[in-house]
C-alpha cells in the first residue's frame, strides 16, 4: 500500500438553523402616533437601493372620519382652489386698459365679473376633480387632493358644487341681463372639457386658453368698454404657451399616464409650440400698444418701454420650463420666481407712469 497518497478528507457537515417561520404582519396594530400623520408613507423603493425596482404610486389610505370631520371645512376651501383665483384678478381686471376714464361703477362692474368667473371657475374644480378623482390617485402630487385622497366624500363634493351653482345662478340673475352669456360659455366648455375633451391633444390646451379670452371679454361687456383683437390674440397666445408648458411638465416628471391627451405630445413637439406662441405673444402685444392701446396716445414713449418687459417675461418663463425644468404650476411660477416678480413690477410701474401722464379728456 503507498501510505504516500493521502486519503480525501470527509466531508464537512454544516447545521443549517431552519428558516424563521414568517412574521404576520397585519398582526400588529398600527402605532398610534402615526395615524395623525396628514399625508400617506410613500413606501416605494427608490432607485439606487439594494433592491432596485420601478417606483410605482401608492393609493392614500382611507383617512378616520373623526380626522375627516376636523378637516371637512379646510379641505372644502381647498377643494375650489382659491390659489388659483389670482387668474381671475389678473385677467378681468385687463378690460379696464381700454377704458377711459376710470370710475366706481367700472370698478365695481369689474369686481362683479370677477365674482361671477371665480364661481364658474370653482364649479368646474370641484366637476373636474370629482371626474378624475381615480386617475389622480396614481399622480405623484395630484393623489393629495381634497377627494382623490379622501379627505372629502364624492357626496360632499356634489352638495359643494350645487351650492355652488346655486350661487352662480343668482350672480347672473342679479347683474345686468344677457351680459353673462361669456361666463355660461366657459361654463359650457369646462364642463365639456372635464368631460372627455380633455383627452384631445392640441384641444384640450386651447380650451384652456380660450377660457381666459372669455374672462377677459366678460370685463369688457359689463364695462361697456371695447375689447382690442390684439389684446385678446395676446391673452390667448399667452395663456395658450403655459397651458403648453404645464403639459411638458407633466409629461417629463410623471410621464404619460395619468393624462391620455400627453399621448398626442412629445417633449420635442411641445418645446417648438411653446415658442412659437410665444414669439405670437409678444408680437400680438406690441401691436396692441402700437394700434389700441388707450394710454398710447399720452404716454407711447413710456408704454414702449414695457415692451423689452414683456419679451424679458416670455424669455424668462421658456428659460424655467426649457431649462430649470418647472412649469408644473404657472400661477406658482409666476409668482414666487423673484426675476419674473422684478420684471413684472418694473412693467406695472410703466404702466402706472402711462396711466397718470395720459390725457384725462
Amino acid at each position: 500500500m503507498d501510505i504516500t497518497r493521502s486519503s480525501p478528507a470527509p466531508p464537512r457537515v454544516v447545521a443549517v438553523p431552519p428558516d424563521p417561520e414568517p412574521v404576520d404582519l397585519t398582526a400588529l396594530s398600527e402605532p398610534a402616533h402615526l395615524t395623525s400623520l396628514p399625508e400617506p408613507t410613500d413606501l416605494t423603493v427608490r432607485p439606487g437601493s439594494a433592491h432596485d425596482r420601478p417606483e410605482t404610486a401608492v393609493a392614500p389610505t382611507a383617512v378616520p372620519e373623526e380626522r375627516r370631520r376636523r378637516s371637512r371645512p379646510r379641505d372644502l376651501l381647498a377643494l375650489v382652489r382659491p390659489g388659483q383665483w389670482v387668474k381671475n384678478l389678473a385677467v378681468v381686471p385687463l378690460a379696464l386698459l381700454d377704458t377711459h376714464p376710470w370710475g366706481a361703477a367700472e370698478l365695481l362692474r369689474t369686481g362683479w365679473a370677477i365674482l361671477g368667473f371665480t364661481l364658474a371657475s370653482a364649479v368646474v374644480y370641484v366637476v373636474n376633480d370629482l371626474a378624475d378623482r381615480e386617475r389622480d390617485r396614481l399622480h405623484p402630487v395630484k393623489r393629495h387632493r381634497p377627494i382623490a385622497s379622501g379627505r372629502v366624500s364624492p357626496a360632499a363634493a356634489t352638495v359643494l358644487t350645487g351650492l355652488l351653482a346655486l350661487s352662480l345662478t343668482g350672480w347672473a340673475v342679479a347683474g345686468p341681463a344677457w351680459q353673462w352669456w361669456p361666463t355660461a360659455l366657459y361654463l359650457a366648455l369646462s364642463l365639456a372639457y372635464s368631460q372627455g375633451l380633455k383627452h384631445v391633444p392640441l384641444v384640450d390646451a386651447f380650451i384652456v386658453a380660450t377660457g381666459f379670452v372669455l374672462r377677459l371679454l366678460q370685463g369688457a361687456l359689463l364695462i361697456g368698454g371695447r375689447l382690442s383683437e390684439w389684446l385678446a390674440l395676446c391673452v390667448f397666445s399667452l395663456c395658450l404657451m403655459l397651458s403648453l408648458g404645464k403639459r411638458r411638465h407633466e409629461m417629463t416628471a410623471a410621464g404619460r399616464a395619468h393624462r391620455p391627451a400627453l399621448r398626442g405630445y412629445t417633449p420635442a413637439f411641445l418645446d417648438h409650440l411653446v415658442v412659437l406662441v410665444a414669439a405670437l405673444t409678444a408680437v400680438s402685444y406690441v401691436l396692441y400698444l402700437r394700434d389700441d392701446a388707450a394710454l398710447a396716445a399720452g404716454a407711447s414713449f413710456v408704454i414702449l418701454l414695457s415692451a423689452p418687459c414683456a419679451v424679458f417675461g416670455l424669455a424668462r418663463y421658456l428659460q424655467l420650463l426649457l431649462v430649470e425644468e418647472g412649469g408644473g404650476n404657472p400661477v406658482h411660477v409666476l409668482l414666487r420666481d423673484r426675476v419674473t416678480l422684478v420684471n413684472a413690477g418694473l412693467w406695472a410701474v410703466l404702466v402706472v407712469l402711462a396711466l397718470l401722464t395720459r390725457p384725462s379728456g
